[in-house]
């Protein structure tokens, strides 16, 4: 019971946290562009093993790519880059986008259901004046693999 209490403290805090995070809510097509950033060189345990010819990292890429491209989400982009450096939890993603709170998330293997789950959680952050998308709209295919929040850059 008193774990449970500290982790309701910790998830109220951090909404409080969030909360804070003031930001107009962008109209659609305002050129807010939410970025979906897959680390194309994470290897699942077991790859080598498996022979295979690509890294999981490029695989969950070209999966996230087809996904955005058959169902493009408003204001998402994606792009690939080497190294998330998040390698005890690949496969890794950053959901990214300016001004907003931005997420790192791991854990995934690559196949067509987590790459539409991405593609749905970016189009819901892109479509949020603050990037936080409230639990119960989370597409089921991420839940369990946010690893870490970031707050956004401060506006010089």
């Amino acid at each position: 019971m008193i774990l449970a209490r500290n982790i309701n403290k910790r998830q109220a805090a951090c909404a409080t946290v969030a909360d804070r995070v003031q930001r107009p809510k962008p109209a659609r097509g305002d050129g807010m562009t939410t970025w979906i950033t897959i680390c194309d060189t994470c290897k699942r345990d077991g790859w080598e093993e498996a022979g295979k010819d690509a890294p999981d990292g490029a695989e969950l890429a070209e999966l996230v790519e087809t996904a955005l491209a058959a169902a493009p989400a408003g204001g998402v982009r994606a792009r690939r880059h080497s190294c998330l450096m998040g390698c005890g939890k690949g496969c890794n993603v950053a959901i990214q986008g300016a001004g907003k709170l931005c997420y790192t998330l791991g854990g995934f293997e690559p196949t067509a259901n987590a790459a539409e789950g991405i593609v749905a959680y970016a189009g819901l952050h892109a479509a949020s004046g603050s990037g936080q998308v409230p639990y119960r709209e989370w597409p089921q295919a991420i839940k369990g693999h946010f690893v870490t929040r970031h707050p956004p850059l401060p506006e010089e």
